[in-house]
């Protein structure tokens, strides 16, 4: 019971385990649904010990962990019984591309430590016979290539088990439809067997027919490591499932749902959604090689610069799916090679940090970070260190883009879903033994390796980033904060940005934020900080907080031609101020009755220095009531 109150305390700022549809892990992440995310206390998980920080992506709210997130997991879902928890919840309403994503991770993530387990011992076995240290000939060659090919050659199983777990069916019928798609006597039909006749002769789909249903024909495929035939295949069995459980009485229900299901479902699987998702992921994989061979040197820059922010988001799940169908199609992948460089550059980046700060803390946050680096896990590295700090998340960017450049140019790719980090280097050998190609893959690594720890050590790094927490030096910026708060300087209405009627304001030229439609003629101070300008006017201040965080209140439109008639400033430029201190008055129903407008732009005016800016979700708000999330 290791992290019982870790996992009591993770609970309780989620909402409640009332509040959690589902839960899932991957390598670093705890996934929760939750029914309603605002109950979730996002700033109290992000100050736990334990808790690296939280990402809302994809329709999920992730909360990382780091590389213990198994034994966390299994402390979450015992004390809040997830496992056994409805899963009879309307699905939250969100974008297709949220969707999708969710749906991918879901698929993937219960299968992937085994899919990184078997894809390392069939790169190592890889490695072995490249290096001659083993015969293709040999039993102890045939029993490895046997391990390591087990999960991918019987991979439809495997999803069809996960893919019934994410649409709500029967898990035991998505494996059996798995299973039917890579049933042997099909393979031996097409291997020995004479064609009765062929279909589309003379297209790119052209398909010799082997055997038929009822009279109808049956286009027979290799679904052997595919990925889109049976996921596909599986929601349209969860909703062929879920009519006939309304419709068949209870009593025979155990029975005769399967026995329905199975008959409807698998006879469309082979003769139509087989064939039409297999053609679909063969124009994928020309689709995706298309891109890669329009510029491969840029497609790896670009795979290279934006992995970690994709990890960052959880949208590398999209290029799992790709990955798989290209290997399963073109027997190798070379978009995902591009990004390979990623967790070097980050770890080399990482070392330097480590090397160069005299921080105790920081040095004890480095060190495990580093050795994790290594193995491919990064989000220790990225959530811990760099990218509180900025620079060092862009410098590793940075690195990585190089090193993906070269991976691009020397043409490397993947043949087969292998591990992380240094595990994930046979997975770049081809059949034919080490080519250019893989060559390309170490050279790609080590320069990117190389690049990040250069770029960090010799660029600047200072020490001052990352003080110590126990520094009494009240006048230094805090610049390990993650997020800062902007509180709200008025009571009134939201309005939205882009619905001010000043294009300076609604297109956001000069920054992120939102509106107020004020109720009372009094601004309090929404951060602390130093009052860095004052209008003459008095219509407008800025106030940089001590985090460096920019912010303008903007009273009115075109309030600048009252000269300062009917604004009382309480304070004076340059005068230091707490939140709520007051520090303008001004009269409402004079200058309404001047015919101003007196809506009130609150922006973050240096926003582009910022992840994001997010805006409350409330429609009125009062004094000091939060407003603005700066995402540092």
């Amino acid at each position: 019971m290791k992290y019982e109150q870790l996992a009591k305390d993770i609970i309780k700022h989620v909402g409640g385990k009332e509040n959690v549809s589902s839960l899932t892990h991957c390598i670093t992440r705890l996934r929760f649904k939750l029914k309603d995310e605002s109950k979730a206390n996002t700033d109290a998980l992000k100050s736990m010990d334990g808790v690296v920080t939280v990402v809302q992506s994809g329709g999920q709210y992730q909360v990382v962990i780091g590389n213990h997130v198994p034994e966390v997991y299994a402390e979450v879902a015992a004390i809040g019984g997830f496992q056994a928890a409805s899963e009879d919840v309307p699905d939250e309403k969100v974008g297709l591309f949220n969707k999708f994503i969710d749906t991918i991770s879901g698929v993937f993530t219960p299968i992937l430590g085994v899919l990184c387990a078997t894809g390392m011992i069939k790169g190592f076995t890889a490695l072995f016979l490249a290096l001659g240290w083993l015969s293709d000939a040999s039993g102890t060659y045939q029993i490895l290539n046997a391990i390591g090919d087990c999960l991918f050659y019987f991979f439809p199983v495997f999803l069809g088990y996960t893919s019934a777990k994410k649409f709500k069916a029967n898990t035991f019928m998505g494996m059996a439809i798995g299973a039917t798609l890579v049933y042997p006597t099909f393979s031996s039909i097409m291997s020995s067997g004479e064609p009765l006749y062929t279909l589309f002769s003379g297209t790119i789909i052209e398909s010799p027919v082997y055997l038929t249903f009822l009279g109808v024909p049956v286009i027979l495929m290799t679904y052997s490591s595919s990925v889109i035939p049976i996921i596909l295949s599986t929601y349209v069995g969860a909703k062929i499932e879920n009519f006939f459980r309304k419709v068949i009485p209870s009593v025979v229900r155990t029975f005769l749902v399967p026995f329905c299901t199975l008959l409807v479902t698998l006879p469309l699987a082979l003769i139509i959604i087989g064939p039409v998702a297999t053609w679909a992921g063969q124009l994928l994989g020309a689709a995706t090689l298309f891109i890669f061979n329009l510029s491969p040197v840029i497609t790896g820059i670009l795979m290279g610069a934006f992995w970690q922010v994709f990890v960052i988001f959880g949208l590398h799940w999209g290029f799992v799916p790709i990955a798989i169908n290209n290997i399963t199609v073109l027997k190798s992948d070379p978009i995902l090679a591009g990004m390979f460089g990623a967790s070097f550059a980050q770890t080399g980046v990482v070392l330097a940090i480590l090397l160069k700060t005299k921080s105790t803390k920081l040095k004890s946050l480095s060190i495990p970070a580093f050795i994790s680096g290594v193995f491919g896990v990064t989000e220790p590295a990225i959530y811990g260190i760099t990218l509180p700090r900025k620079k060092p998340f862009v410098l590793s960017c940075i690195a990585a883009a190089i090193g993906g450049g070269i991976i691009g140019l020397m043409g490397t790719k993947g043949y087969m879903i292998g591990g992380l980090g240094i595990f994930g280097i046979p997975t770049y050998i081809s059949p034919e033994g080490m080519d250019r190609g893989f060559y390309g893959a170490i050279i790609g690594i080590i320069v990117s390796f190389v690049l990040g720890f250069v770029l960090m050590y010799f660029g600047g790094f200072k020490d001052d980033e990352v003080q110590e927490d126990n520094s009494n030096k009240a006048d230094k910026p805090e610049t390990l904060v993650k997020q800062e708060t902007v509180i709200s300087p008025l009571k009134g209405d939201i309005i939205a940005l882009n619905e001010v009627k000043d294009e300076a304001f609604s297109t956001g030229a000069l920054g992120k934020g939102i509106a107020i439609e004020p109720k009372e003629g009094k601004v309090y101070a929404p951060v602390d900080g130093v009052l860095t300008s004052l209008f003459k006017s008095g219509h407008a201040i800025g106030i940089t907080s001590k985090h460096g965080v920019e912010v303008l209140i903007h009273v009115g439109k075109d309030t600048v031609k009252l000269k300062g008639k009917y604004f009382t400033p309480k304070v004076s430029q340059g005068d230091v101020v707490k939140k709520g201190d007051l520090i303008m008055e001004f009269d409402m129903e004079a200058i309404k009755a001047e015919g101003f407008i007196l809506t009130t732009p609150v922006i973050v005016s240096n926003s582009n220095n910022y992840l994001d800016v997010i805006e409350t979700e409330k429609k009125s708000i009062n004094y000091k009531e939060d407003l603005l999330t700066v995402v540092i």
